[in-house]
């Protein structure tokens, strides 16, 4: 995608917040109110653009209702082509500051929020930064939910590397990252192959251009006292849902990395189904079968769902490209 500047109208503004919302006026009531308590400095100038992806539900009447009751601080922008990503890349283009966050619709964040997650990046030093995604307080885990392990929270989009902060080696998480406005510039916006849309609840949009930057040896601030709370519903606490998250992230995954060269004339998609319908997928069976930690077990479950999404990322992109 290329990425368009936009005009600047008005004062200066060093920091815009995007959020992107389809069809959740309720939940979005509140991110705003949190959002709108920020904490900061007088002298850096600030705003909230909410990008309506779309909606058909009470959203505008949300947003205007916020932008009467905080003039110059929020904005409305309507971007018609569903999709999350197309929402993220019209908010950036439209933005207005030096300095873009990045927050849910289902979020909840401190106050102190805004100011620590972009503290980092008004020197040019570091060109991004991201923050802990902590369940809501009152969240308690089910039993057969693992609350250890390597990203075994992921599909609650949990992000918490401990508190101390430093540089970030990993890409942060969509709804608590920021970065300085030359990164799109440079760089392009969010691939509009991943991320949620209609029909589809493929993600990793937000992990991908983070991976991106990295790559290209641009350095990213760990944060985190930057807090957003994000729900865990009672829809995405089920394991019906876990399973299917890791299925479309297997799916999103084949989608970031290109599946190498041919070998010996043999397209590379080919090969890694078998190895994935071989290998991998025996060593995680046996792992989920021979478990017999509930919690465990269930964790290498959901492995073998990421595999299963894999191959048939594979096999779409066979039929797809030949290739």
């Amino acid at each position: 995608m290329l990425y368009y500047p936009s005009r600047v109208v008005g004062r200066a503004v060093n920091i815009t917040v995007i959020l992107c919302t389809n069809n959740r006026c309720q939940t979005l009531l509140k991110a705003l109110s949190s959002v709108a308590a920020s904490e900061i400095p007088e002298s850096v100038e600030w705003e909230v653009l909410v990008v309506d992806n779309n909606s058909s539900d009470q959203t505008r009447q949300v947003v205007q209702g916020f932008c009467s009751r905080y003039p110059g601080r929020f904005r409305y922008l309507f971007e018609p082509q569903p999709g999350k990503s197309y929402a993220l890349n019209a908010g950036i283009r439209d933005a207005r500051g030096q300095i873009l966050a990045f927050m849910d619709d289902d979020v909840m964040v401190e106050r102190s929020w805004l100011q620590n997650l972009t503290a980092s990046l008004h020197k040019g030093e570091w060109t991004g930064s991201g923050g802990r995604i902590l369940p809501e307080p009152e969240f308690s885990p089910p039993p057969w939910l693992p609350a250890k392990g390597p990203y075994a929270l992921l599909p609650l989009a949990v992000f918490d590397l401990g508190v101390k902060a430093g540089p970030l080696l990993e890409a942060p998480y969509g709804t608590n990252m920021a970065f300085r406005r030359q990164a799109f510039e440079k760089y392009g916006g969010f691939r509009t192959d991943l991320g949620p849309q209609p029909g589809s609840e493929i993600r990793g949009e937000d992990t991908e251009f983070g991976r991106r930057l990295l790559a290209a040896g641009e350095r990213l601030w760990y944060e985190p006292s930057a807090v957003v709370y994000h729900p865990a519903t009672e829809r995405r606490v089920r394991k019906e849902y876990f399973l299917k998250w890791w299925r479309d992230f297997g799916r999103g995954s084949v989608r970031q990395w290109a599946p190498g060269p041919s070998v010996l004339g043999i397209p590379r998609p080919y090969l890694n189904i078998l190895k994935l319908g071989t290998v991998v997928m025996a060593q995680r069976a046996g792992r989920w079968m021979l478990t017999k930690n509930p919690q465990r077990r269930f964790y290498y479950k959901c492995w073998v769902w990421e595999a299963a999404g894999q191959i048939r990322e594979y096999c779409h992109l066979l039929k797809t490209t030949g290739s």
